[in-house]
């Protein structure tokens, strides 16, 4: 029998949602044996330091890419917001799989709703662009920092004394914690992150694999997934700073939603743009941003994680 290699992280949600992947291959080639390889990444071992301090691009990613350019594994399966815009020469995305619930939730100790909550909350996340939306929305709100899994994190409301956390809707479904949900909060209150919700599938350039799976890829994803990435390559940015977008299909072209802030939360650059070309229009839209004035936020925050290295 042939076989299929899957690489992802070791996580629960990410070896549920590479299940999904295995699943719906095994459907469609009965005749290949599909096997899941556990791979430990750089996120996965620095646990106890925010993901903006440790260089964020590609740490969920990199020894994963480097046992597909051994041929170790066939695929990856990749949540889309982990995956920097740049990918290593012989690798490509060969599948963008139809788009999880984008939006991001609230899970609060006390059932509290967003608007509910007092100066002082203590809101825990482990992004620098909630953060930044938070404080926008009450800058009297404590941000505090969270890694680890969503079990960890949901679990830190007690440990950590939190009165709320924040978390990506998509996750919290495919681990079946609906009920834990206080909120789901639209894209006008929460941009998301870019390609929040849908899931990559990594592969290299030239080969078979690319036929076997290229049933996975969901189109209208793929094309509001990839302005969110021309987005976020023109505008230089990863978890490091916070940038929020989301695209859409409407009336037949791409409409994208884009977002810039400084980390306190005291400045926001938005616009939003549309068009039939993805790239075209991320590109537009990182322009627009950039114009309004977001290019000093960036730069400032550039500057300042230069100097805390």
């Amino acid at each position: 029998m042939k076989r299929i290699r899957i690489g992802t992280r070791g996580s629960s949600l990410a070896l549920r949602q590479t299940a999904w992947v295995q699943g719906r291959i095994a459907e469609r080639h009965p005749n290949y044996q599909i096997e899941i390889a556990r791979i430990k990444t750089s996120g996965d071992m620095i646990t106890d330091v925010p993901l903006a301090k440790v260089g964020g691009k590609g740490l969920f990613v990199k020894e994963i890419e480097e046992a597909l350019l051994r041929e170790e594994i066939d695929l990856a399966v990749h949540s889309m917001k982990d995956v920097p815009t740049e990918l290593p020469a012989g690798l490509h995305l060969g599948a963008i799989t139809e788009r999880e619930d984008p939006r991001d939730v609230l899970i609060s100790r006390d059932r509290l709703r967003l608007e509910e909550f007092p100066p002082g909350a203590r809101m825990g996340t482990s992004s620098l662009r909630r953060g930044a939306q938070l404080l926008g929305i009450n800058s009297q709100w404590e941000i505090i920092p969270l890694r680890g899994n969503l079990d960890t994190r949901i679990r830190k409301l007690k440990t950590e004394g939190l009165d709320a956390v924040i978390l990506a809707a998509a996750g919290v479904r495919r681990m079946g914690l609906e009920d834990r949900v206080t909120e789901y909060l639209p894209p006008d209150v929460m941009l998301p992150a870019v390609g929040q919700g849908a899931l990559g599938i990594e592969c290299l350039q030239e080969g078979t694999i690319n036929e076997l799976i290229a049933f996975l890829n969901h189109p209208v994803s793929a094309m509001a997934v990839e302005g969110e990435r021309a987005l976020l390559r023109r505008l230089g940015g990863g978890c490091q700073v916070p940038i929020a977008a989301y695209g859409e299909k409407r009336a037949g072209v791409l409409f994208l939603r884009g977002m810039v802030a400084s980390v306190d939360g005291s400045r926001f650059f938005r616009a939003d743009a549309q068009g039939d070309d993805p790239k075209a229009v991320g590109e537009q839209l990182a322009e627009d941003l950039l114009t309004q004035g977001a290019d000093r936020v960036l730069q400032e925050i550039y500057s300042n994680l230069s100097k805390a290295l």
